[in-house]
């Protein structure tokens, strides 16, 4: 399964009905497009923007209907277009129009005599006027089915590209959780030798080595120091970042809808991050947990553009 993005863009155009009207009646060699686009970023949930011409509002349940069953997530903004053709440079009016306005026309002049003839443009943009409209909704609809397909098939380009993305800080992160494994042992034996040649200077400065056996002091300093290399040993923590990027990798590969938990994972990795360069008792370390910091930074962007 795909791992979509919330970021696209995709249109569609549908030609109109064959000069259909309303009632069913020819409407002359009339013809009208109608035109679909779909922009789309990112979310927390799905917010969809219709902006349709007057003549569509109708159409609006079915077509928040088919946004919904088509996305999960992001800010989607529909806008619905019609391009009539061949209206504007040549009308055919119809006999019944021509008819009608024959009437019109004289019986106004039995009241006005007065009155000035109608010209030809005249004649022409009320017979255009007093068409009866195409009906366009299903091609309305056909044309923002066509739309929100192209549209999942840009998200999912543009998620494989994400993917790709993140897979590189993953291995990253797990390169650097790998330097800083082998510097654990070595860390923590020099922090417990700095510990107790410290502890030996207090005890000689404050003169606590003659009132107390030797023995006795060898052992509380060893518990000092044992307890010392536990606060500062980030195994543990070095243990839950791998278990986690095992989980955002597991996921990527599946795809489907994994926003949300890939966003939960990314606080998790960022508090492990966090631990580890509070309890680093070594320079190495803190480089360390300050690169890991930057990698899940830059997870974070991408992840919230992830559906």
């Amino acid at each position: 399964m795909a791992v979509y993005s919330m970021t696209g863009y995709a249109s569609a155009t549908v030609s109109g009905a064959d000069g259909r009207g309303e009632n069913g009646a020819a409407a002359g060699p009339r013809s009208a497009a109608v035109s679909v686009e779909l922009r789309s970023v990112n979310s927390r949930f799905l917010d969809v923007v219709l902006r349709l011409p007057d003549e569509f509002r109708s159409l609006e349940p079915a077509l928040r209907e088919l946004m919904t069953a088509g996305l999960r997530r992001g800010k989607v903004e529909l806008r619905l277009n019609v391009e009539r053709a061949g209206e504007a440079a040549q009308a055919q009016p119809q006999p019944e129009q021509l008819n009608a306005i024959a009437r019109l026309e004289g019986s106004v002049h039995n009241w006005l005599p007065q009155a000035p003839r109608l010209s030809v443009f005249e004649v022409l943009q009320w017979c255009r006027n007093t068409a009866p409209a195409l009906q366009l909704d299903e091609e309305a609809l056909q044309a923002a089915r066509e739309c929100l397909e192209r549209l999942r098939e840009a998200r999912a380009r543009e998620g494989a590209r994400l993917v790709q993305i993140l897979m590189e800080r993953v291995s990253g992160l797990r390169e650097l959780a790998a330097q800083a494994a082998p510097l654990l042992p070595e860390v923590v034996a020099r922090q417990q030798q700095r510990f107790l040649e410290r502890w030996n200077e207090a005890l000689q400065s404050a003169g606590a080595g003659q009132a107390v056996p030797a023995q006795t002091l060898a052992e509380r300093a060893l518990s000092e120091a044992a307890a010392f290399a536990v606060r500062i040993d980030v195994a543990e923590e070095l243990g839950r970042l791998g278990a986690h990027l095992d989980e955002i990798t597991r996921l990527l590969t599946r795809g489907g809808e994994v926003g949300k938990r890939l966003d939960f994972l990314i606080q998790e990795l960022h508090r492990e991050a966090n631990t580890l360069g509070s309890k680093s008792a070594a320079l190495e370390l803190t480089r360390i947990s300050v690169d890991m910091k930057v990698l899940i930074e830059q997870l974070r962007e991408q992840v919230q553009n992830i559906e």
